[in-house]
């Protein structure tokens, strides 16, 4: 896969430097992509002969330049839409800038980027992985704006991935669990800790994307029992309402 490109979004974020590694592993050429130059260069220094790009993809001009690089360096072959934020906190005291902050980074963007690299990728008959997460399966209280965006994104994707059946590109959605990154505030990391919810390591997560880019799934949920939740949320969601309601109180007392 030496000529392979691979663009990766949120390149030096926790799971990005895991995916980043896990890729350069297996011999993908890396068109890295993220807001800090440093971090950008040190990860390319781990990762030799990788091609950085700085940028905040939330600028349409930017996301040209992104493409018109990617060419440059050779057609994409596989696109992962990693790039994301979160804050955990009540819709109440969330501003209107933080809804369309959010929206646009886990959601537009991914989509536009699919949008701008669907010309190259079905030249190479390549692939996309959209990172979403377990959140994007169940709604989650105070995670208000990023279960939106996550479920926009997983409804994309398969949307997506039925558009383009038989064309040759495969759309694939990655619904990771809790993860040890800096996503995670100490808050969030505390409400894991005290509901007993178990975090991956950012490699678990790498080394899951590569086993579904190299299967013939377009989903792949992470984690035991998120993934079970997910289904049963699907077709008896009044059972996972309760077990929520549970819990709630003690998320409350970590966020008064």
């Amino acid at each position: 896969m030496s000529s392979s490109l691979c663009v990766l979004t949120g390149a030096t974020g926790g799971i990005g430097q895991a995916i980043a590694k896990a890729l350069y592993a297996k011999g993908w050429k890396l068109l890295l992509v993220g807001r800090n130059t440093q971090a950008l260069e040190k990860l390319s220094r781990e990762c030799p002969d990788s091609e950085i790009f700085t940028g905040d993809l939330t600028d349409d001009t930017t996301r040209i330049d992104l493409a018109i690089k990617a060419k440059q360096l050779g057609d994409v072959k596989l696109l992962i839409n990693n790039a994301g934020i979160n804050t955990m906190q009540s819709l109440e005291h969330t501003s209107n800038e933080q809804i369309d902050n959010m929206l646009m980074t886990n959601l537009s963007v991914p989509i536009k980027l699919c949008q701008l690299f669907l010309g190259q990728l079905e030249y190479t008959k390549g692939t996309i992985v959209n990172v979403g997460s377990s959140f994007g399966s169940i709604g989650y209280p105070f995670q208000t704006l990023y279960c939106a965006s996550k479920f926009g994104l997983r409804g994309f994707t398969e949307a997506l991935s039925r558009e383009l059946n038989g064309s040759g590109v495969k759309v694939t959605y990655l619904a990771p669990r809790a993860t040890d990154t800096s996503i995670n505030s100490s808050k969030a990391r505390a409400i894991n800790k005290e509901l007993g919810n178990k975090m991956d390591s950012p490699e678990l997560v790498a080394q899951e994307l590569l086993a579904l880019i190299s299967s013939n799934q377009t989903r792949r949920f992470i984690g035991f029992p998120e993934k079970l939740f997910a289904r049963i949320n699907g077709v008896f969601p009044s059972v996972v309402d309760n077990a929520i309601a549970k819990q709630l109180p003690k998320i409350k007392r970590f966020l008064s």
